[in-house]
């Protein structure tokens, strides 16, 4: 599962389809350890680059500016996207980068490429993030253009409000973009600055798949969103980080106030798992995650059965020191705290124990990745 497989194999049809690309774009997921929901609300999250890729093999054809763009993707096939033209629902992502990176004065047309990854799609590991950002990393390497990783984060979040129609916030993308390796990154979302904090070396991080997968949730997702607005304006505050627990009393409607409760205590987490890292209270850190899938569950109401499952068989699996599920919530994957010295029991015992709808559990024991990058097509 880490980038040369991914990489392979895209570089490898692009050869047989057209001969060598000019180079390869790679972007990775992300696993959130703690801070959900709260991006939007202009707070705090503390996300990981994961060792699962996606790759762009990427070759200019034609004109930069009115040429042709031939995908080749795997498990979705190949489409041409033209100006003005139809897309299905999964080449959105590559159709709005085009579009707005042309309106960023970048040339966006006349290339082929083909697409792999090894990130799960529909996992909460922001597969679709990783899209968008290897592919503005690839138009940018061929304009000869350099963005920081925010301004990158910025387009792929734009792709995702104006042309998808998620209200989501930037951390996917700004993960995906900056990440450090070795390092999860505490994000300040209103700042929108990393902060690396490397994990202790007696520790390691496990994301568990539950092989569930969100079937029409972006309704539910933006529901929650407009309750934190909703609750921002009745506490008169531009944004759920700037409140506190007094002023929930201001919040009329109880569910605005269970969902606006959950946001002002995640922060707080997120800062004080942050100052657990550092002073190497691991056992703190794994408390903290816990609270915050009670807090996803019960306040927020995004968790889901299968969800509940895995943490649950995981919080007493061996050397688990805590867990929660990551993600926009609903189905996907959880993630674990877990000692090195028990990785290999904890995930034995998590896809053994874990009992959901007759489905297997996959666990992934995981070093924190490097960011997008650009690399030679060898």
């Amino acid at each position: 599962m880490a980038f040369p497989t991914a990489a392979a194999r895209a570089l490898q049809r692009h050869r047989a389809l057209w001969g060598d690309p000019d180079f390869a774009a790679r972007a990775p997921g992300r696993v959130n350890l703690i801070g959900e929901h709260t991006d939007y609300n202009d707070g705090f999250t503390f996300p990981m680059g994961l060792p699962f890729d996606t790759v762009v093999s990427f070759e200019s054809v034609g004109d930069p500016s009115t040429g042709a763009v031939t995908i080749d993707s795997a498990g979705f096939g190949s489409i041409e996207i033209v100006p003005g033209g139809d897309v299905p629902g999964w080449a959105k992502h590559l159709a709005g980068v085009i579009d707005l990176m042309e309106d960023a004065g970048i040339a966006a047309r006349g290339w082929r490429a083909c697409i792999d990854t090894d990130i799960p799609t529909g996992a909460s590991l922001s597969s679709s993030a990783a899209l968008e950002v290897a592919t503005i990393r690839a138009l940018l390497e061929r304009a000869g253009v350099d963005w920081a990783p925010i301004d990158v984060a910025r387009m792929g979040q734009r792709v995702e409000n104006e042309v998808v129609g998620l209200q989501s916030g930037i951390m996917d993308q700004f993960i995906s973009a900056g990440a450090v390796e070795g390092h999860a990154s505490l994000m300040d979302c209103r700042a929108l600055t990393l902060t690396p904090t490397r994990i202790p070396d007696h520790v390691v991080v496990a994301v568990m798949d539950t092989k569930t997968r969100r079937v029409l949730a972006e309704a539910a997702y933006d529901d929650r969103r407009s309750a934190c607005e909703r609750a921002a304006a009745a506490m008169g505050v531009a944004a759920l980080r700037d409140a506190t627990l007094d002023d929930l009393e201001r919040v009329t409607d109880e569910t605005d106030r269970r969902r606006a409760h959950h946001i002002i205590t995640e922060n707080a987490r997120v800062v004080a798992f942050m100052e657990h890292l550092r002073d190497g209270d691991v056992t703190a850190v794994g408390a903290r995650m816990n609270e915050s899938h009670v807090s996803l569950r019960d306040d927020f109401e995004v968790s889901g059965p299968g969800l509940d499952a895995i943490v649950e068989v995981a919080r007493s699996a061996p050397g688990c020191l805590g867990a929660r599920m990551t993600g926009g919530g609903f189905a996907g994957c959880a993630v674990a705290l877990v000692r090195a010295d028990d990785a290999e029991a904890f995930a034995a015992d998590v896809v053994d124990r874990y009992d959901y709808d007759g489905l297997t559990a996959e666990v992934w024991i995981c070093e924190p990745s490097a960011g997008a990058s650009i690399s030679p097509a060898t």
